[in-house]
């Protein structure tokens, strides 16, 4: 028998088994039997979101973005610095990397365990791979649009104007439309509220809160951050979809409804954490 807190024998094989088979579950064939009543629900949602905050952006870009960014106080302002702290929660690479290292975590701990242990750990960690690419995948191509649609940043030539593009430019300062922010604030939250639905009102507070952040800082008008939501919320659907269609997190209801199986709960995370067998 292994000394207490050695290393388990096969600990490297286990590892990279597991590894590998985090990621080949993620890539193998769609199984689930409903799977096309979820797309077709999906895309139905999909679409309305596009129709109707489509045609919010417009609006916002003709009647209210010059206005808001008028109203806000002056880029730098030194009593701002807390908001420009709370924004950062909102950067993709921070909710990236984080839930990176959770699953990372996750990985190492269940490929040292054993029996419930094991299983309460990687089932944990499943649900941290749709966190983790229900934002990096709306990040992706938030960015990808950045880049084609050139949106100037509010003030970005001195005058206020809504209709400011430098497109392919690459420039920073002409990355305002889709607020990257916003795509990753809606994005986890969704996300989030879709393994576990009680959190849906914090979530969407978190979100809104970095929303506004963004316009208090002068870094998007409000057509980007509704732009950002937009294709944050697109993109975590999309993957719910992915994981849904693989039985991974998610169960599909006759109707094509898409909604998240039993997990881990705190409590026997907690015996887990504390070396104490499973039930």
């Amino acid at each position: 028998m292994a000394a207490k807190g050695a290393v388990p024998p096969h600990f490297l094989g286990r590892f990279f088994a597991t590894l590998y088979a985090s990621f080949a579950q993620l890539m193998r064939s769609p199984s689930h039997s409903r799977r096309a009543e979820a797309g077709r629900r999906a895309a139905r949602h999909a679409l309305w979101l596009v129709v109707g905050l489509g045609a919010a952006i417009i609006a916002l870009m003709y009647v209210l973005d010059v206005a808001e960014i008028r109203l806000m106080p002056p880029r730098g302002t030194p009593g701002l610095w807390w908001v420009r702290i709370l924004t950062d929660f909102g950067k993709s690479a921070y909710v990236a990397w984080t839930l990176f290292a959770l699953m990372a975590l996750m990985l190492i701990a269940s490929a040292a365990m054993q029996g419930t242990a094991r299983s309460l750990l990687l089932g944990l960690g499943t649900r941290l791979q749709f966190l983790f690419f229900a934002v990096v995948t709306p990040a992706l191509v938030g960015d990808v649009l950045k880049w084609a649609v050139g949106r100037g940043r509010p003030f970005v030539g001195g005058e206020p104007n809504a209709f400011n593009f430098r497109h392919f430019g690459g420039s920073e300062a002409f990355a305002s439309f889709p607020s990257g922010h916003a795509n990753t604030a809606f994005a986890l939250a969704f996300a989030v509220s879709a393994l576990w639905p009680q959190t849906r009102l914090f979530m969407l507070v978190y979100a809104l809160v970095i929303c506004a952040t963004r316009l208090v800082l002068l870094a998007h008008h409000p057509s980007d951050v509704v732009a950002g939501a937009l294709v944050g919320v697109i993109g975590a659907l999309v993957v719910r979809y992915w994981f849904a269609a693989r039985r991974l997190g998610f169960a599909i209801e006759r109707d094509g409804t898409i909604v998240a199986l039993p997990g881990p709960s705190l409590e026997r995370l907690k015996r887990v954490a504390r070396g104490a067998p499973g039930p």
